[in-house]
């Protein structure tokens, strides 16, 4: 008895949960607009390019061992 009242009890929370974001997210009852960045894929291609071509600052990379708790660096 007690587990359906759980079950039943979750189910419904995660309904009233849905319908809330779907309702303030997507319908925007308290106005506003999504941005031009998150739908414009031009801007998007070039924030994708801009960061595959910034030069990396860090050091060589690492190859961590957990066994012998070691840390060696990768020779090209």
């Amino acid at each position: 008895m007690a587990a359906k009242c759980i079950v039943g009890g979750l189910i419904g929370s995660l309904g009233v949960a849905y319908v809330c974001d779907t309702i303030v997210s997507d319908k925007k009852i308290f106005g506003g607009s999504v941005c031009k960045t998150a739908t414009d894929k031009e801007w998007q291609q070039a924030t994708d390019a801009k960061f595959q071509a910034w030069p990396r600052t860090a050091g060589p990379p690492v190859i961590m061992n957990p066994i012998s708790r070691q840390n060696f660096i990768v020779k090209d």
